[in-house]
C-alpha cells in the first residue's frame, strides 16, 4: 500500500481499513470528510509523514526505515501514537477479550475456568506494569535529552526487554484456548475469542516494531546529534554482523540466557540486549532456534555445540 500526505482519509480508508487503528490513535477518527492526511494531521497537532512511516511499520513487517525518514520524522507523534496504543491495549482490547474469555469459559468446570483465567489475569496485570514503566522511563529519557543533560544510568537500553514476553504469553493463551480446553468448551465465542486474540497478537507484533525500528532509532539520532554517541545506520543494516556480535550469537545458539552471556564478557545484561537486537536487526531472524540455525549455517557453532 502506497500512501501519501495529500490523500484524502475516506480514500485511505477504502484502499486499507487496517489503517483506521492508526488513525483513531492519533484521534484522527473525526476526519473522515474531505481532508487530506496532511490537513487532519495539522488540526490536531500530528505530523503526517511520520503517521506514513508508521503506516509503513505496521504494514510490512520486512520494511525497514532509512536514516532520512527518521531524521524527518517528529518525536511526539511517535510518542502519542505509542502511548494512545498503550491505552488502547488497557482500556478497549484487553476488556473485550476479557468479556469474551468470560463468556468462553462459563461452560468449562470450575478448575479449567480458573486456570485459563489466572493465566489471563497475570497477563493483564504484567502488560500494564510494563507499559506503565516505559511510559515514565522513555518520556524522563527525552526530556533529559532534550535539557542537554545525558544520564547513562537512564539509557534507553535500560528498558525492559519484555515485549518479547507479552507477545509470547498471548500466543500461549491461543494455544490453549485452541488445543487444551475440553470438548464442552467447544462454542460459538471460542472463535470469537481467538479472533480477538489473534488480533492483539498483530497488533502488538506491530507495536514492538514502531518502537525498534521507529523511537529507538529516533531516540539514538537524537544522542548522536547532541552528545556524538556512535550508532549504527540503518541503512546498512545488512552488514554482516561484527565480532562481538558473533560471540553473542554464539552464546545464544549454544543456550546460554542473558546474565550468563554477559558474565563470559563482563559486559551488562542491557549491553546484551542491544547486540541481540542489532543480531535480530541485521539478520532478520528472531527466535533462538533460527538464530542457531543462522549460527550452523555461517560456520560459527557445529552440531556438537547445540544443546
Amino acid at each position: 500500500m502506497v500512501i501519501s500526505k495529500t490523500i484524502q482519509i475516506t480514500e485511505l480508508l477504502e484502499q486499507n481499513y487496517r489503517i483506521l487503528p492508526l488513525l483513531e490513535r492519533l484521534e484522527l477518527y473525526s476526519f473522515l470528510g474531505q481532508d487530506s492526511l496532511e490537513e487532519a494531521c495539522r488540526r490536531v497537532d500530528a505530523d503526517a509523514g511520520t503517521l506514513v512511516l508508521i503506516a509503513e511499520v505496521c504494514e510490512d513487517p520486512r520494511f525497514r526505515p532509512s536514516d532520512k525518514s527518521l531524521k524527518e520524522a517528529n518525536l511526539d507523534t511517535v510518542l502519542k501514537y505509542l502511548q494512545n496504543s498503550h491505552a488502547y491495549y488497557r482500556d478497549k482490547a484487553l476488556l473485550l477479550l476479557s468479556e469474551s474469555l468470560e463468556s468462553l469459559l462459563s461452560g468449562c468446570a470450575e478448575k479449567q475456568k480458573q486456570a485459563i483465567w489466572r493465566f489471563f489475569t497475570d497477563y493483564e496485570d504484567e502488560m500494564a506494569k510494563h507499559f506503565t514503566h516505559e511510559e515514565g522511563h522513555v518520556r524522563h529519557y527525552i526530556e533529559h535529552l532534550r535539557s542537554g543533560s545525558y544520564d547513562e544510568a537512564k539509557d534507553i537500553d535500560h528498558i525492559d526487554d519484555c515485549h518479547d514476553n507479552i507477545i509470547e504469553k498471548i500466543s500461549d493463551l491461543k494455544s490453549l484456548i485452541l488445543k487444551s480446553l475440553p470438548s464442552q468448551c467447544l462454542c460459538a465465542e471460542r472463535l470469537q475469542t481467538l479472533s480477538l486474540v489473534s488480533a492483539l497478537k498483530e497488533d502488538l507484533e506491530a507495536h514492538e516494531r514502531i518502537e525498534e525500528l521507529v523511537l529507538e532509532p529516533m531516540i539514538r539520532l537524537m544522542e548522536s546529534e547532541l552528545f556524538g554517541r556512535e550508532i549504527e545506520s540503518s541503512d546498512t543494516a545488512h552488514e554482516s554482523l561484527s565480532e562481538r556480535e558473533k560471540e553473542i550469537l554464539v552464546g545464544v545458539a549454544t543456550g546460554l540466557i542473558n546474565k550468563e552471556i554477559a558474565d563470559r564478557f563482563n559486559i551488562s545484561i542491557h549491553t546484551v540486549i542491544t547486540h541481540r537486537k542489532n543480531i535480530t536487526r541485521k539478520t532478520g531472524i528472531k527466535s533462538v532456534a533460527g538464530l542457531t540455525v543462522y549460527a550452523l549455517l555461517n560456520g560459527l557453532i557445529d552440531m556438537n555445540s547445540v544443546e
